[in-house]
């Protein structure tokens, strides 16, 4: 065989892949039921938010979205399972704040959270709050603080769990104001709502939501929100920031991501579909109401602030010395 004919041939295969790969991102997407990966259990928040774009998405694109809950083990499973699956846009995972944490949390991962997701859109995102109970006499803050300073290890707070964004959003608060509060972690929120209700713990950083309620009866003293800026469910409060800890910040949030290496043109036909779903009245306020502000980005802004929480967790997580549970 001659040069010019080996040429040729690998000419003539490398145009035939070419075309192969063309007419495989020509296709129509989606072209079947899309698998959407919640790495809790229903009825939570991110439950509903993957459930309300869900149902938009099958409205828009005639195909079913299926909502898979798989909690358990801080997301892990569910992330497991979004990072193996076929990279054709078909299987979504939904992520959050927890997502960032487990990747310095836990020594070693079933799966990278860099190298095997593609992030797609951020979706939501929302403060947490800070409570006391009442008998605390801490009525901002700076009291919060400096009670704190005055009786170090006595001042007991709350978390869903070692490694939950309501354990981190405290470890950080505990290293910018150089105070020691005592951790307990319950499993899951609802327990530790209970706890503090009663006044066995005395502060906690929960959810805007879980913690709103029960402030707005003064069965808890709220004190800040934990975000870059107001809450526009609770704008009467200042920022942790604002209240005496400059540069303070502690978000929850929740995404969407797919395998690594699925084609650029379905990572961008979602992200521009779920940025129009967020842009819907009824949607926007329907995650308000989740205490979340709904928030697009692109693929490529969404991935480096994912790569800056990393950053940002790892830290606290080794000043704290957080566990897994």
């Amino acid at each position: 065989m001659t040069t010019s004919t080996t040429l040729l041939r690998v000419l003539l295969l490398a145009a035939s892949a070419l075309a192969t790969a063309t007419a495989a991102f020509a296709q129509p997407y989606p072209t079947k039921p899309i698998r959407l990966i919640v790495p809790f259990a229903a009825g939570g928040p991110g439950d509903i938010q993957a459930r309300i774009i869900g149902a938009k998405l099958t409205e828009t694109w005639g195909q079913q979205v299926v909502v898979e809950n798989r909690g358990g083990a801080n997301g892990i499973i569910a992330y497991e399972l979004g990072a193996r699956a076929d990279p054709d846009g078909h299987t979504v995972s939904l992520i959050s704040a927890g997502f960032t944490i487990n990747a310095s949390l836990y020594p070693k991962l079933p799966y990278d959270s860099v190298r095997d997701f593609a992030p797609t859109t951020q979706i939501s995102a929302g403060p947490a709050i800070v409570v006391v109970h009442p008998s605390l006499p801490a009525r901002s803050v700076k009291e919060l603080i400096a009670l704190a300073r005055a009786r170090p290890g006595h001042i007991i707070y709350m978390s869903a769990g070692a490694g939950a964004p309501s354990h981190l959003a405290v470890e950080l608060f505990k290293t910018m104001t150089k105070t020691d509060l005592l951790h307990i972690a319950y499993k899951g929120i609802a327990p530790g709502i209970t706890d503090l209700l009663a006044g066995q713990v005395q502060v906690s950083f929960p959810t805007i939501l879980a913690g709103l309620t029960h402030s707005k009866t003064g069965r808890l003293r709220a004190l800040a929100t934990t975000g870059e800026r107001r809450a526009p469910a609770a704008p009467e409060l200042p920022t942790v920031a604002e209240a005496g800890v400059p540069g303070y910040a502690a978000t929850n949030w929740f995404g969407l991501a797919v395998p690594a290496k699925t084609p650029p043109v379905v990572v961008s036909r979602l992200s521009q579909e779920i940025a129009r779903v967020l842009r819907l009245p009824d949607v926007r306020e329907r995650l308000l109401t989740q205490g979340m502000e709904p928030t697009s980005s692109t693929p490529d802004d969404f991935s480096k602030y994912i790569q800056s929480e990393i950053s940002k967790w790892s830290r606290v997580v080794k000043a704290s010395g957080a566990k897994p549970d």
